[in-house]
């Protein structure tokens, strides 16, 4: 009979006592001991079985599971006599920083604060101890009561190892899920540098400066740089996407989905399966399916993109809004089933994520948004890879993140997209100037100008995005050559008879040769038709059903003019 499909369950003998859906992975717990790593840090995807993983290995070696053996006795690791002796045998701290999701530092600290509270409670017993000397029984109490200083706090967990190795004479097992979310909302919300500081001291009291310390384990999504919070660690074995260690330990393999199909008879669906769920890639390891999605899929039996309802990634949010026109082009490029070639770096350094272009695909690669399809030396001997989007779910769920981009607004972009259609230049100027002046700063939009950030280019990203929604009606390209140039934006229509095709060309006054920006919006036209950019669309639209625009921008001040091909030549012959 077919278990039990439990969503979103992550404490370990819940799963295993009612006899939920579960995928043994308790092979890892073997693997990662043998390895004798002082400390571990593995990075993986959100919702890829870290939770539970961590859950498993607080069962297995927590001297406070010590009777709970029948947890694993039907699982591949009860197999090994050797590690059954382990069961239950280490004192074990066990932190998860998933909560500390705060927009101030204060609250932040506050939430760490309350978890070392909560941990040092689950261990109130060692109050009892004949070991406690009286200042060890003051420390104790005022961090389980939230009374100590921040020094006290960044060295709770060291101090709770010493005082678990004088009770059981054995040193701890330390577990942290989720390492780096305070990481990440300290730099969406601009408190960086202090929350910095304050994990960079906890981090190195609990795994570095610890005498009392066993092994370590840390599981998150992204890894984050050395300098910023592991400059002391040199004991740290980091497992990314790309490595090789514990391949197969997060997430589903082919056999093991196959498997779960035949439990619940739905075998005929495997390759539908695949294009929806598969694609991910860990080390060597290739074939890796999303295991949130596919448990879903067993329990809902239909076909969607269930990873998008789980959790919002509001660090890649907000670098997507930040992004340039070129990363936008990129994006095109994604939604239309294509690859391109990028250097990486897994270690994401959130002082540089501003202006590193390559941060942006780190963090989809981390993500899970991302797959490798080729790693390839160039010329220089750097290392590039080929990414493309991952599979069939994560099409949906990118397509609506490129949707929101621009949706912190209280102004509706349809609206703006429904005047291009309809042609109604009176409000799609009007409604450009309204948002100009509402959102944009004088620097976006060129008034302080450099070469480095061209009021063109800012406009172009920011009209792509607001006609994002039109992807359903056209085929949207940017910097594509057509006749003898290459079109800032084209707008192919997929029903040429129902819909005009569109031309987008962008320019910034130059108040050397132009005088206002009517004269500007001419110049962008021109450029249009001397060019033959139109050239593009004439295999599916007729004359009559091509429109051109001009975009001229000085500053926050915007000009839009153009319309079919015969208006365009009219205005420019003035």
């Amino acid at each position: 009979m077919a278990r039990t499909v439990a969503v979103g369950v992550q404490d370990f003998s819940k799963v295993i006592e009612e006899h939920c859906f579960y995928v043994d992975k308790t092979d890892f717990i073997k693997e990662w001991w043998e390895y004798k790593d002082d400390v571990t840090l593995i990075t993986r995807p959100r919702r890829f079985g870290k939770t539970l993983t961590m859950s498993m290995l607080e069962y297995f070696f927590s001297v406070r599971h010590a009777g709970r053996s029948r947890l694993f006795k039907n699982l591949n690791i009860w197999k090994n006599e050797t590690y059954r002796e382990l069961q239950g045998a280490y004192p074990t701290i066990f932190l998860s920083f998933a909560g500390v999701k705060a927009s101030h530092y204060d609250e932040a600290y506050y939430d760490i604060c309350r978890l070392v509270s909560r941990e040092y409670r689950r261990h109130v017993y060692l109050l009892g101890s004949s070991s406690f000397l009286q200042p060890d029984r003051e420390m104790f109490e005022k961090l389980l009561n939230m009374d100590g200083t921040v020094g006290d706090v960044c060295a709770s967990m060291n101090q709770l190892s010493e005082y678990l190795y004088h009770y059981y004479g054995k040193k701890t097992i330390i577990l942290l899920d989720e390492y780096d979310t305070p990481m990440q909302e300290a730099y969406v919300h601009k408190y960086w540098e202090e929350m910095a500081e304050f994990i960079r001291k906890f981090m190195n009291f609990t795994f570095k400066a610890n005498p009392y310390l066993e092994r370590g384990m840390m599981t998150g999504i992204t890894r984050v740089g050395k300098e910023s919070i592991f400059s002391d660690l040199n004991n740290l074995e980091v497992i990314t996407v790309t490595s090789k260690k514990y391949a197969s330990a997060f997430g589903f393999t082919e056999q093991e989905v196959f498997a779960a199909l035949h439990e619940f008879g739905m075998e005929g669906q495997m390759q539908e399966v695949k294009q929806w769920y598969d694609g991910f890639r860990f080390g060597d390891c290739d074939h890796i399916y999303n295991p949130w999605s596919v448990i879903k899929f067993l329990g809902e039996k239909q076909f969607a993109p269930y990873w998008a309802n789980t959790s919002s990634n509001r660090l890649i949010a907000t670098r997507m809004q930040q992004s340039d026109v070129d990363t936008k082009l990129i994006v095109e490029d994604l939604l239309q089933g294509k690859s391109f070639l990028t250097q990486i770096d897994e270690e994401i350094i959130f002082s540089s994520l501003d202006y590193k272009k390559s941060a942006l695909w780190s963090l989809l690669l981390a993500g899970g948004y991302l797959k490798i399809l080729q790693i390839e030396r160039n010329r220089r001997g750097k290392i590039q890879y080929t990414l493309a989007l991952t599979n069939r779910e994560i099409f949906f769920i990118f397509d609506e993140m490129v949707t929101g981009w621009f949706s912190n607004s209280r102004l509706s972009y349809g609206d703006f997209s429904e005047a291009l259609l309809a042609g109604d230049k009176e409000y799609m100027n009007a409604y450009l100037n309204d948002i100009a002046m509402e959102t944009f700063s004088f620097f976006d939009t060129g008034a302080k100008s450099s070469r480095y950030k061209q009021p063109e280019n800012f406009y172009h990203g920011f009209v792509l995005g607001m006609i994002a929604d039109l992807r359903e009606l056209y085929r949207v390209t940017s910097n594509r050559e057509s006749g003898n140039g290459r079109y800032d934006v084209l707008l192919e229509p997929y029903h040429p008879k129902i819909d005009d095709g569109i031309i987008l060309e962008f320019k910034a006054l130059d108040p050397e040769t132009e005088q206002n920006l009517e004269e500007t919006v001419h110049s962008a036209i021109r450029q249009i038709l001397d060019k033959k950019y139109a050239a593009a669309l004439h295999k599916k639209c007729s004359q009559e059903n091509i429109r051109i625009y001009g975009f001229a921008f000085r500053g926050k001040e915007v000009f839009i003019d153009g319309g079919d091909l015969e208006m365009a030549e009219k205005l420019v012959k003035r």
